[in-house]
């Protein structure tokens, strides 16, 4: 080996993770050696206060002076060690170091030297690369992965000062029919691989996510074991996508993977803003006690277009980590190629990275939470249509933005309950449920939502939920009809047009509508019974035509129940909206919908909770708190380009108005603005603190300090 010989290098904690709180990551080129500027990188790392880095390595293409045969070298590697240069960059300034490795593909020698590496189409061909003729896609189920990646990852960590390695694309790109694909998965299953179109209904189709899960698991465990075995505070992290840790073994994940990623690197098309806070979401949801980092690059992201070596709006790239870590997410940047052509994206790194520092202590102390919960059921949803069950999450849920976006613009901070883990610990974090569709819940499911209620919780639905268990079969009535306070006349019926809904009886749930005999209806609608006990306060104006002009007027008075609501024994409340509500407010973004959302939250909350903002434009909030302190973060995505990418600048906005519940048994300490450093004027109003910021910019943060009552400030 001529790999860079640094010093010795001390015992690390076998816990270095925990402070490893900003990444900055540089994905070479094979041109790189020779073009980069080792001085530049190791300035960036400075400025923008990185502690920890992830640095091209080897799998596909190796970027130090490798000795493992068809470990294939870049052809301007020479005599250099990109690589190295970058780690001992890193350790100057006392960082972490991750390894980055890329095991998804392999040069013509290698295949024809090892053709068992390969996968394999229908016919038995090699699989030739998507994108870049002559080289060709590996089989994750191999040998591959099992003894040459495994290798290259004990070669980096023997030879270099690194405390991970880290796989991109290793999983696999769509059925490998490689021979060793073939054979596990007949032992496993007594089945051959499937075949043809994905069919739900096909056995082998049906056993194969669960065999492909324990294979990968089993892969990863090898792996960390691989690297742990060589130095104990190594450690071994797969590059898992957008929380499709779920793909794993949940038993392994604990015992391998003390922290997690999140490889969404920004947004697209019409991809809300908030879909980086979402992320921080959606990984507490599924293991609430893994530090998670988001994963954001500095060029656009696009399904179709690639210009990965660019640079995209730096106002974007700012709201999309800023916005991460508000909701908990670790920020984490990533720079393709390592020779630099444009540097517009230097500052708003530095500025974002800066803005996590300031509220770095506070973040490590505190616990984000939340009085509202919305049930993400985007996994089960994949499974019904069809999909693979590995592919976690989409896009295409509707009703689920539609909540988000509802709850968002209502100034309510919320957190996501995953919906493989209903459990009664997981419900007792939160005071009210939101289900915006989830037809697939199981008897199981339900059984611990129907307690929870019982004993205090509030419940608000909508739609078809609960009208399938949890493989699909439909129910006959709903799973939680009782807890609802309905019974199924018929299921859902549409498109329909002219649907409306007529404020019925006199309820909280009318308040923003004054002036109003009835708001627009849905375009699906299910027809129910309401129960004794409960209140209707909306109902259904019969459908009647759009067209001719002169005939659109309704013939009969309202009737059907439009949104039932229940107050329960144990203090809990239940709201039920009888109507696609939360994905066509999505769609069509009208206030009505948002505002009738919102509304059955509060009214089931009983108030607003344990903070509150309102003002102007669109703000994403997140409660971060422990028994002496609440950080209410404030992230302004007000923007002409809020709802289409990408932003161009930070456009301020106020006035704010936020408040806070007083704990029981505290009282007001001290509040503070922590992005401004300014003392905030505040008043007490009914146990609640109340702020007013007259202007914020890309992020504020209120510090609300509690000391006991009746103990004498400092």
């Amino acid at each position: 080996m001529t790999a860079v010989d640094p010093a010795p290098a001390p015992a690390r904690p076998l816990n270095w993770w925990e402070t490893a709180t900003r990444w900055t990551q540089v994905t070479f080129t094979e041109d790189d050696p020779g073009r980069m500027d080792i001085g530049f990188w190791t300035d960036v790392m400075r400025r923008s206060r990185s502690n920890a880095s992830c640095i091209s390595a080897g799998g596909y293409m190796a970027f130090y002076p490798t000795q493992i045969p068809f470990h294939y070298r870049s052809t301007a590697l020479g005599d250099s060690d990109p690589f190295g240069e970058m780690v001992e960059a890193s350790r100057s300034l006392d960082m972490a170091v991750m390894a980055r490795v890329d095991p998804h593909a392999i040069h013509a020698d290698a295949l024809a030297a090892h053709p068992e590496w390969a996968a394999l189409d229908q016919d038995g061909n090699p699989v030739e690369h998507w994108a870049f003729p002559g080289i060709y896609v590996t089989c994750p189920f191999g040998t591959y992965n099992r003894e040459f990646t495994t290798e290259v990852a004990r070669e980096i960590v023997r030879e270099y000062d690194v405390d991970a390695i880290f796989a991109n694309r290793w999983q696999g790109h769509g059925i490998s029919y490689s021979e060793a694909a073939k054979r596990s998965f007949f032992d496993a299953t007594g089945l051959h691989l499937p075949r043809g179109p994905r069919d739900p209904d096909d056995p082998a189709w049906q056993a194969y996510p669960g065999w492909r899960r324990q294979q990968l698991s089993e892969l990863v465990g090898l792996w960390d074991n691989a690297v742990k075995d060589l130095k104990p505070h190594v450690r071994f992290f797969p590059n898992l996508g957008s929380v499709a840790v779920q793909d794993l073994e949940r038993a392994l994940v604990e015992e391998h993977y003390p922290m997690l990623f999140i490889d969404r690197q920004g947004r697209h098309g019409n991809e809300a803003p908030w879909s980086a806070g979402r992320n921080g979401k959606r990984s507490r949801s599924v293991f609430r006690d893994r530090p998670v980092g988001l994963i954001t690059s500095v060029g656009p992201e696009e399904p179709v277009h690639r210009w990965k070596d660019s640079v995209g709006s730096p106002a974007e790239t700012q709201a999309w980590i800023v916005d991460g870590f508000a909701q908990g997410l670790l920020p984490w940047f990533t720079k393709f190629k390592g020779e630099v052509l444009d540097t517009r994206w230097v500052q708003p790194i530095v500025d974002a990275f800066g803005l996590h520092e300031r509220v770095e202590d506070l973040l490590a102390r505190t616990t984000i939470r939340a009085d509202v919960a919305v049930l993400d059921p985007t996994r089960r949803m994949a499974a019904k249509a069809g999909a693979p069950l590995e592919v976690m999450y989409t896009d295409n849920d509707l009703h689920g933005h539609g909540v988000y976006q509802a709850l968002l613009e209502a100034g309510l901070p919320f957190e996501f309950v995953n919906d493989q883990r209903i459990t009664r610990a997981e419900l007792d974090l939160f005071r009210v449920l939101v289900i915006a569709n989830a037809e697939l819940l199981s008897d199981a499911d339900c059984t611990v939502i129907r307690e929870w209620v019982r004993d205090g919780g509030s419940l608000v639905a909508a739609f078809e939920t609960s009208l399938a268990d949890a493989e699909g079969a439909p129910r006959s009535e709903f799973g939680l009809a009782d807890v609802l306070g309905v019974r199924l006349r018929s299921r859902a019926r549409g498109p329909v047009k002219n649907n409306y809904v007529a404020l019925t009886g006199q309820h909280e749930l009318h308040e923003p509508y004054a002036g109003a005999q009835r708001i627009i209806g849905g375009t699906r609608v299910v027809e129910v019974e309401a129960a004794d006990g409960t209140q209707v306060p909306f109902r259904f104006v019969p459908d009647y035509p759009d067209l001719p002009m002169e005939e659109v007027y309704a013939r009969e008075a309202p009737r059907d129940p439009a949104v039932v609501t229940r107050e329960h024994a144990g203090g809990g409340r239940s709201v039920y909206l009888a109507f696609d509500i939360a994905s066509l407010f999505w769609e069509s973004l009208q206030p009505d919908h948002g505002q009738l959302l919102a509304g059955a939250v509060r009214w089931a909350l009983r108030g607003d909770g344990r903070a509150q903002v309102s003002g102007p434009g669109m703000v994403d909030v997140a409660v971060h708190e422990n028994d002496r302190e609440s950080g209410v973060f404030l992230v302004n995505l007000t923007n002409p380009f809020t709802m289409r990418g990408a932003y161009r600048e930070v456009i301020g906005t106020g006035p704010y108005a936020v408040s806070v519940t007083v704990p029981e048994g505290k009282q007001v300490d001290e509040v503070r603005l922590l992005i401004s450093g300014a003392d905030a004027p505040s008043t007490i109003t009914d146990g609640r603190v109340e702020v007013v910021l007259d202007r914020i910019g890309q992020l504020e943060v209120v510090h609300v300090t509690w000391r006991d009552a009746g103990e004498d400030s400092e």
